[in-house]
């Protein structure tokens, strides 16, 4: 399902403007929700977020034509789960990088399956040669422009591994291509700070807020992957994918997941207290 500048439209019906700044300059900023129960997950944390990131752009904030998107496709989902994406750009505009005076953004959502497979899969973490720009606004932004990622991930699977560990110029550790990083350490668990060029991730904030996660207290440092040999585990936080144990990172070995465990089982929590399901009632965590 396609809701394009507010109406709902069949695939083969969506048309973008060709002088769309999204489409030709990656003018844009989006945002992904898995919806249960018709209910879409922290939605206001993430509303919060665009407004944010537009703010910045200098893109119009229309939160009520955003939530309007974002509750139509979410009444169309199953109600076991889907996924929606929101993405906004700054409209059309004539040729060249100024922004038009007064931008027109345009609002697409999309709605895709969910499936409780995809979560508590494991990962295997290859640190690459592309860096995170910690020095750009933009780093901090969920932007529309992926293309470190698609070649970070591209650079970790021909290194045998499934996701990119990007670190930032400062040769510390950032985050992965989809998700907020955590490393467990015997007395805590530490996840890189926003300044090291990491998105504000909606998972990642649920889990920092818990304050302790099994016995452990949860708080953001800067992290070098020197840091990594003495990490018992590492797992990874996506608003969808939920948490991610990683098994390897640069042909280490992790075997211990219970604190992603006991991660996994606080943001099960937060989606049924959010939208009166557990999402995983029938999913055996014992990865």
């Amino acid at each position: 399902m396609i809701v394009v500048n507010g109406r709902r439209l069949a695939a083969g019906e969506a048309a973008i403007d060709p002088a769309d700044r999204g489409l030709l300059l990656g003018d844009g900023l989006f945002e992904t929700l898995p919806v249960f129960g018709g209910i879409a997950f922290r939605l206001e944390d993430h509303l919060d977020r665009l407004a944010r990131a537009c703010a910045v752009l200098g893109i119009p904030v229309e939160r009520a034509r955003w939530a309007e998107t974002i509750a139509l496709l979410a009444a169309s989902a199953d109600p076991a789960g889907g996924v929606v994406r929101l993405t906004v750009t700054r409209g059309p505009g004539p040729r060249g990088v100024k922004p038009p005076a007064e931008p027109r953004p345009t609002v697409i959502g999309t709605l895709a399956p969910w499936s409780p497979a995809i979560v508590f899969q494991t990962v295997r973490l290859a640190t690459v040669s592309i860096r995170r720009n910690d020095r750009s606004p933009v780093s901090r932004l969920k932007a529309l422009g992926y293309l470190d990622a698609i070649l970070g991930l591209a650079e970790a699977e021909a290194k045998g591994a499934s996701e990119p560990l990007f670190l930032n110029t400062a040769d510390r550790m950032a985050c992965t291509a989809m998700a907020s990083v955590f490393a467990v350490f015997g007395d805590r668990i530490v996840t890189p700070p926003v300044e090291a060029g990491v998105l504000p991730g909606i998972a990642r904030a649920l889990v920092l807020g818990a304050g302790s996660i099994a016995g452990r207290p949860v708080v953001e440092a800067d992290l070098s992957p020197e840091d990594l040999g003495d990490a018992e585990a590492l797992f990874l936080t996506n608003s969808v994918r939920f948490v991610l144990p990683v098994a390897e990172c640069d042909s280490r070995p992790f075997a211990d997941h219970a604190v992603a465990r006991a991660a996994l089982d606080l943001m099960a929590t937060a989606v049924e207290a959010d939208c009166g399901l557990d999402p995983l009632a029938t999913v055996q965590r014992t990865t």
